[in-house]
């Protein structure tokens, strides 16, 4: 991987999978790990050449997203809850950021990219780790989809984000 620091441009940040990212649900660490994967992907890549790999990268988040909050109304959260309501305004930020690059500002995905590097590791250790505790508290299998005792569950009976820093 070539380095592309220059002295006005600083190498861009960079945000490496380790077990730190981990939540402790394999199929979500998959997903993350993928998500730090284009993350840095971007990072490493010429802004004027982005574009294609960022739309790749929303796409990608947007399922990510989609796939938690399908595990969250399976488990009982209501469809409001603040942990879907943090992936709505990640995935708004999101989506407005290919306008203002096709508007000529190349460096947006760049600062995009860059604030979802200081984002992320806070957002998983929170409401991610919280989800996946939630998830296997309840025994809900994250590969199939399932419950194990769906009497467990009392649907949207949850508007916290699954996390121990919200209700």
């Amino acid at each position: 991987m070539e380095n592309t620091a220059t002295p006005t441009h600083p190498a861009p940040a960079r945000l490496n999978w380790s077990p730190a990212l981990a939540v402790g649900d394999d199929r979500m660490d998959d997903t993350h790990e993928e998500f730090v994967d284009m993350l840095n992907q971007l990072l490493v890549t010429p802004q004027e050449q982005q574009l294609s790999l960022y739309h790749q990268f929303v796409e990608h988040t947007v399922e990510h997203f989609a796939q938690e909050e399908r595990w969250m109304l399976a488990t009982g959260f209501s469809a409001d809850n603040c942990h879907a309501s943090h992936h709505a305004a990640i995935l708004e930020t999101m989506h407005a950021v290919v306008d203002h690059f096709e508007k000529e500002d190349k460096e947006i995905i760049t600062r995009l990219a860059e604030a979802l590097v200081e984002w992320f590791p806070q957002h998983a250790a929170s409401m991610d780790a919280g989800l996946a505790l939630h998830l296997k508290e309840v025994g809900f299998d994250s590969r199939t989809e399932t419950l194990a005792d769906p009497g467990k569950v009392r649907p949207a009976s949850m508007s916290g984000c699954g996390s121990v820093t919200c209700s």
